[in-house]
């Protein structure tokens, strides 16, 4: 389960989990913005967690590159990049590719309504946008997964589908934060991409797929949508023996 699909619901468990599975939709759903620091005592105030308990959760996000561990400095929410965005496509494509070849080759008939399903609640929220109307981009991005995951989730791998959903949530927390819809082209490539799975045409649906996730990371790119968040990193310290030589009389 991806941590949209996990949304606005608080973890049930333990406090650690929950703690962390709340940081983690955070980070990725963009409410904890690139750059942000993560003071372990504003976060207890917000989280209603000990701090030992925030610390761990940190812990765990840092391991997946969510949230970078600054020392003794405490954590901050990992920068973003167009350079880390486009690896971080080259991953979702990689997976997703694989996991459409099997999935078209074992899809049954129960699986093609399920597809057809994603992709009508898809296509409803689309039009909408296309027509100018306001919508929730939780949500839009919430229907946009439940079609690109129904499309590989007759493929067969549990590894495979737990793995391409870290590697979406990732992806999706450039999307969220450079809150990106490409109007028509992206639309009409995901009823290509419907087509593509009731006719079982998986090399099609992967050149699809190319180019739907490629656009969106060359639109970013060109809007200069992640420029504010790389404004915030943190400036370098000058080394010490520049320093000396610019106070040098």
């Amino acid at each position: 389960m991806t941590a949209l699909a996990r949304g606005a619901q608080e973890a049930a468990g333990t406090p650690g989990e929950a703690a962390y599975r709340r940081l983690r939709a955070d980070v990725i759903t963009g409410r904890l913005a690139p750059g942000r620091k993560l003071g372990l005592e504003g976060l207890r105030q917000i989280y209603g967690a000990g701090v030992s308990t925030l610390r761990e959760a940190l812990t765990r996000l840092a391991s997946e590159e969510l949230v970078v561990a600054e020392g003794q400095r405490g954590f901050s929410v990992a920068p973003v990049s167009p350079e880390d965005f486009a690896e971080v496509a080259d991953l979702r494509l990689l997976l997703e590719r694989q996991a459409i070849r099997d999935s078209f080759a074992a899809g049954d008939l129960d699986w093609e309504g399920r597809v057809v399903g994603a992709h009508h609640k898809l296509a409803t929220l689309e039009r909408r946008l296309l027509a100018g109307e306001a919508a929730n981009p939780m949500l839009w991005k919430r229907y946009d997964l439940e079609f690109h995951r129904a499309l590989i989730e007759a493929c067969g791998s549990g590894v495979l589908l737990e793995t391409y959903a870290a590697a979406y949530d990732r992806y999706l927390r450039y999307q969220m934060v450079a809150v990106v819809f490409r109007g028509a082209v992206a639309a009409e490539q995901h009823q290509a991409l419907l087509d593509c799975a009731l006719s079982r045409d998986a090399d099609r649906a992967c050149r699809l797929l190319d180019a739907h996730v490629g656009g969106c990371v060359e639109h970013v790119a060109r809007s200069g949508a992640l420029l504010p968040f790389a404004a915030r990193r943190p400036r370098r310290a000058a080394p010490a023996a520049a320093r000396s030589k610019v106070a040098a009389p």
